[in-house]
């Protein structure tokens, strides 16, 4: 059976929605906190699939996370050898940074549920699953866009939220696979601070969550799954 590896950088943010269409594709699913001891010594080039998910720290924040540069250095090493690897949020923000990009804060929380503008690129990629779905974006970093990838979304407030390299690398800043998970609710626990900073209702957000959030996780999980069935291994 193909081998999957979710990186958790919290334990809160999982893979939620993704998991149903990994696992329809095939994949036996074990997952590490980059908490965990053992993280310093695993392979990241060895999984068929790597999935690596959201978190509060940024990329730049090595002196604070010594665990960013290791993964970003084993992370580079899997992305040279065209390794499939999805990364959303933080994940995305890690690929950026392993293909060459900097990454940096925006000045701006984008915070809340809305559609994702699809280019043309896009919109015949397996984000065209997207086009017109309010999806929870929960961020403020940024990143320049890597060489050699394509743009495949912007929003409003942030030009680059979706990009890919070929078939086997995606990076995703929005979260479309959190629209159903109970850790939603830890999410307006632990991030309170964040919710000030855009200057939003945590009730108001709970109310999006649940008129906007199944529809998030169908979408996302047709995006996901049209995705892996396009990979290269």
């Amino acid at each position: 059976m193909k081998q999957a590896l979710i990186v958790r950088h919290v334990p809160r943010e999982g893979a939620a929605g993704y998991l149903q269409p990994i696992e329809a594709a095939g994949y036996a699913i074990d997952r590490i906190d980059v908490g965990d001891p053992a993280f310093a010594g695993v392979d990241l080039c060895s999984p068929d699939l790597l999935i690596m998910m959201g978190g509060p720290m940024g990329v730049y924040e090595q002196d604070l996370h010594p665990w960013i540069p290791i993964q970003i250095a084993k992370l580079a090493d899997r992305l040279e050898r065209d390794r499939p690897t999805l990364g959303v949020c933080l994940g995305s923000q890690m690929i950026a940074a392993a293909l060459g990009a900097p990454v940096y804060p925006g000045g701006r929380m984008e915070l809340g549920f809305a559609p994702v503008a699809l280019n043309a690129d896009g919109a015949a990629s397996p984000l065209r699953h997207l086009d017109g779905v309010p999806l929870l974006h929960w961020h403020s970093d940024t990143f320049d866009l890597p060489p050699g990838t394509e743009l495949l979304a912007s929003s409003d407030v942030y030009a680059h939220q979706a990009f890919r390299r070929g078939r086997n690398i995606l990076a995703l800043q929005f979260h479309a696979e959190m629209g159903e998970d109970p850790r939603f609710d830890d999410w307006l626990t632990h991030f309170w601070a964040d919710l000030d900073d855009a200057r939003q209702c945590g009730i108001a957000l709970r109310r999006d969550h649940d008129v906007h959030g199944p529809g998030a996780v169908a979408a996302g999980r047709a995006m996901v799954g049209e995705w892996l069935a396009g990979i290269r291994g």
